[in-house]
């Protein structure tokens, strides 16, 4: 493929590392690339002239993931010279032209909020590596073009970045700090994907609920007020919103669980730990009191919602009684799904100087201890809903038996249901449960 727009089909291969807002960010890359050119997106590296590698830092050892992948497509790159590497996302953003020398190879390194200008990189002539890892605020969503949709569910980024700093976290450090679109784009998105057949719209942001911005009346708007504007937005059925902070969620944003039925019964809060010395220790800035109270509020207005939270175990400076706590609130809470893992240091940030006595042996059971009372509460609510008519947004065929359908409760449930009426997808059906499996329902029409 030649450096210049042209006529040809350009086929690109796109390795997503991590978080959903990485599985926007790729998408909005395919979108800036078919603006620009006719675009195929492939399913194997060999096939493709573009290699988009989206990288994510948040777990140990990601430079490391990176640079094995990227050897792996060296072999690609050495039998057909012509095709182009691209590396983005948040290890691009904190190891830059540091890459560059350890792959020579690679063509473009761009940040998460410099992926606006890939289209203008790659078609660069210059031989050189080509590294733009800044921070332009918020001109990369001024310059994305509207999105193609793919389904009925959707992603929507509201906000980028976190101005929090908890002490393990290079979030602020690789994607910068708070900054939230403008309240009339991210309406005029939400609409764009409701007329392409969206049902469902997932808004994101790193601190999502740290949303502000202006209406056209230039009255404050935060997230509440932005997710009650787009629940009339005709074709919206479901909202969900991911990730969000204990401190940044006030009393409007519970108050919208009684208020905006569109919204779903299902959220997830990250705690990280129910010790509030280990809190401390985090830089959360709240207490596990402050967590409680929140949920409880929530509760009230919608009893069966389903919870979810991130924990990390083995923190530095963690005893048994801090992990009892952990355990405790894990219990108390009921929380039916979790992303949870062992502490590992990240380079820069302040938590990795902090001395680590507990041996990995503990953690890992640690670790092992929670997953299995979060797994035995979750199977409890799936039992429990047996026998229940449940609300399903059907996705496409199941990935096992393509004699069966698939789709989500609201509770954020995946169900299969027999059914070969392929017409069915992107709306909404009733399914009756009738097994709750490990990691799934079965459900009948």
């Amino acid at each position: 493929m030649g450096n210049s727009i042209n006529n040809q089909t350009r086929k690109v291969f796109i390795k997503t590392h991590g978080c959903q807002m990485n599985e926007y960010d790729s998408s909005r890359m395919l979108d800036l690339l078919r603006e620009q050119q006719e675009t195929e997106l492939v399913d194997t590296p060999e096939n493709a002239d573009l290699l988009l590698l989206n990288t994510c830092s948040i777990r140990e050892k990601a430079q490391e993931k990176v640079f094995h992948q990227l050897g792996r497509w060296r072999a690609v790159k050495d039998s057909n010279p012509d095709v182009k590497i691209a590396v983005g996302g948040c290890v691009a953003s904190q190891e830059g032209s540091a890459i560059s020398k350890r792959a020579p190879f690679v063509d473009v390194i761009f940040g998460p909020q410099t992926l606006h200008k890939l289209p203008e990189m790659l078609n660069s002539s210059s031989r050189k590596t080509k590294v733009d890892i800044s921070f332009p605020e918020i001109e990369k969503f001024d310059r994305l073009p509207l999105p193609k949709a793919e389904s009925s569910q959707a992603f929507l980024t509201v906000m980028e970045g976190c101005s929090k700093y908890c002490s393990f976290c290079v979030v602020p450090f690789t994607r910068g700090e708070e900054i939230s679109r403008d309240f009339d784009e991210i309406l005029t998105e939400a609409s764009h994907l409701a007329h392409q057949g969206v049902r469902e719209i997932n808004l994101l942001g790193q601190n999502v609920n740290a949303y502000r911005g202006l209406t056209r009346d230039n009255k404050n708007a935060d997230l509440s007020i932005l997710i009650s504007h787009i629940a009339n937005i005709e074709g919206i059925d479901r909202i969900r919103f991911t990730t969000s902070h204990p401190i940044e969620f006030n009393d409007n944003l519970i108050n919208i669980y009684e208020e905006v039925p569109e919204l779903v019964s299902h959220l997830h809060l990250p705690v990280q730990s129910g010790s509030d010395r280990i809190l401390a220790a985090m830089k959360r800035g709240h207490t596990v009191l402050e967590y409680k109270s929140i949920i409880r509020k929530i509760v009230t207005r919608r009893p069966h919602i389903s919870l979810s939270s991130d924990f990390i175990v083995g923190f530095p400076g963690e005893t048994n009684s801090d992990f009892e706590d952990t355990m405790k609130l894990i219990m108390e809470v009921g929380f039916d799904t979790s992303f949870s893992f062992i502490y590992s240091a990240r380079p820069g940030t302040p938590a990795a100087s902090l001395k680590d006595e507990t041996s990995e042996r503990e953690k890992k059971h640690r670790l092992a201890t929670l997953q299995s009372q979060v797994s035995e509460q979750a199977r409890a609510i799936s039992v429990s809903m047996i026998g229940s008519n449940q609300q399903i947004l059907v996705t496409g065929k199941s990935k096992k038996d393509t004699k069966y359908l698939q789709g989500r409760t609201e509770n954020n449930r995946v169900v299969n249901f027999r059914c070969d009426d392929t017409a069915l997808i992107g709306g909404f059906v009733k399914v009756k449960i009738s097994d709750a499996l490990p990691n799934s329902l079965q459900g009948t029409l």
